[in-house]
């Protein structure tokens, strides 16, 4: 039976759903670097081109993209107990289909559904605040959203040894498993709070943003690839973008929209959202940027000769100090509040580059600067959920969030395309092969740090809480959250 937020919160162990929600949310981001040690081998393992291969990554990460916001509109009109399910059922699908596969299009599909999964993410982190009582909240909602980083750090490497172990399908009947399980925990762990609300799907919205999303990041993620002045990019880029502008000026236009842009409009969750750009972009930097240092062969002077389970490994600790800095996080928005907080997270994001930058001659020295980087990223993560939740009426939490999460979607996709230009913009052969140089390298870590100041100057952007929501805390604040929200952007009240 669907039960209110007071009892779902009164129960004997508020722990375990928060506990099913977080590992959903690793399960769902494991899927997002899962085939990357196996990268290399798809052509010959799935019969196809280099070209082709290289969209068994791209796939998921534009199905993601497109599914938070997505997701997190169902939630909010559905009830969010049974969207979680849903993209859970997905993610079982699409392992189970990948985990089937020997060639290219049924892979592709299998991953487009793992990408759709990444829904789960958002309408956890809506959530949490309806299941947890007051107390858990704040670091209930930092966890959740560390998940996004922690699941793509930590699956690398198991990735990788998985795939050096096993045959390479095992990888993907592993993701089947751990879905079937959250599924069942989800189901009878997670309580079904009555939290559906009028409204009708907007379809027509949801096909334009999917459209427009997937043609512009198309273009921005085969930048590098197709080059960034080939018609075939600038037509994806352009289109794109057009496709959004028409979207947005219909999303206006229209009752229950799928994205309120009023709302998104205001101070608090544009800036916000801007910031995530930012900070997304800074976390996938070190993720694209630290691997390929780390292995590089020692011949170039620069390079520090790992393998990739190695690589990996040196890379995981980052994951854990991410999901480790969840409670600092919800203590420091108690103490100085989710603005203050962000901007210390991407703080510490940019001084975590600043270190790379200069202890690049070993994998311990990086390790170091791997855990500044995503300790910072932990704190920022968990920021923005609250100043998103703080800021909107509790009907449209779960697609403010899903907008949030993908906005650090398009960062880290805005990351991988400019840190692969840099890197390859100033090279030095190496027999046949030419790889970056010692400079290329140094420049990707200065571009990382620049993003991560950007977001501290966003993060110092968002207005103040009024003095009436000062000493009220984001929970507390469910029914008055878009008269407040109004008030702190300056803007009169409907």
């Amino acid at each position: 039976m669907p039960v209110s937020r007071s009892s779902a919160s009164a129960g004997p162990s508020p722990l375990v759903p928060v506990i099913v929600l977080c590992v959903g949310g690793l399960s769902a981001a494991l899927t997002q670097t899962m085939v990357i040690p196996i990268q290399g081998e798809l052509p010959l393992l799935l019969d196809a081109s280099p070209s082709g291969a290289s969209w068994v990554v791209t796939t998921t990460l534009l199905a993601g993209a497109v599914s938070m916001p997505v997701a997190g509109r169902l939630a909010d009109l559905l009830g969010k107990q049974r969207v979680l399910a849903a993209t859970l059922v997905l993610l079982v699908l699409g392992s189970a289909v990948c985990a089937l596969a020997d060639t290219l299009v049924p892979m592709l599909v299998g991953r487009g559904l793992q990408g759709l999964a990444m829904g789960f993410v958002p309408v956890g982190i809506s959530m949490m605040r309806e299941i947890t009582p007051p107390r858990l909240t704040s670091t209930a909602i930092a966890a959740m959203s560390a998940t996004l980083g922690v699941g793509g750090a930590v699956g690398l490497p198991l990735a990788a040894w998985i795939a050096d172990a096993h045959d390479w399908h095992t990888l993907f009947w592993v993701s089947t498993g751990i879905a079937v399980l959250v599924l069942v925990a989800v189901l009878t762990l997670v309580p079904h709070v009555q939290d559906a609300n009028p409204g009708r799907i907007d379809v027509v919205g949801a096909v334009g943003l999917a459209v427009g999303l997937v043609a512009f990041l198309v273009g921005v993620s085969q930048g590098s690839t197709w080059g960034w002045t080939d018609p075939a990019t600038l037509g994806a880029i352009a289109g794109g973008l057009v496709v959004l502008g028409v979207w947005g000026w219909f999303e206006l236009r229209t009752p229950d929209a799928l994205v309120d842009l009023r709302t998104s409009a205001r101070r608090p969750v544009l800036l916000t959202n801007l910031a995530a750009v930012a900070i997304g972009f800074g976390m996938m930097a070190q993720a694209v940027v630290v691997p390929q240092l780390l292995q590089l062969p020692e011949a170039t002077g620069y390079g520090l000769g790992q393998s990739i389970l190695a690589a990996g490994l040196w890379m995981a600790p980052g994951g854990l100090v991410m999901m480790l800095f969840a409670p600092v996080s919800s203590h420091l928005i108690g103490r100085l509040g989710a603005r203050r907080t962000l901007m210390i997270g991407a703080a510490v994001l940019g001084a975590g580059y600043l270190v790379a930058f200069g202890l690049m001659d070993s994998p311990w020295k990086l390790l170091i600067a791997s855990c500044i980087t995503t300790a910072g990223v932990g704190i920022g993560y968990a920021a923005m959920p609250t100043l998103i939740l703080d800021s909107v009426r509790p009907a449209e939490a779960g697609a403010a969030v899903g907008l949030n999460a993908l906005m650090r979607s398009v960062g880290t996709t805005l990351a991988a395309a400019v840190m692969a230009t840099v890197l390859t913009s100033s090279t030095v052969s190496l027999g046949a092969l030419a790889v970056p140089d010692e400079r290329a390298f140094q420049l990707c870590f200065l571009v990382g740090a620049a993003a991560a100041f950007v977001g501290v100057a966003l993060a110092a952007a968002v207005p103040r809480r009024s003095a009436a929501a000062a000493g009220v805390g984001p929970v507390e604040r469910v029914v008055e959250g878009a008269e407040l929200a109004d008030d702190a952007a300056g803007s009169p009240r409907a």
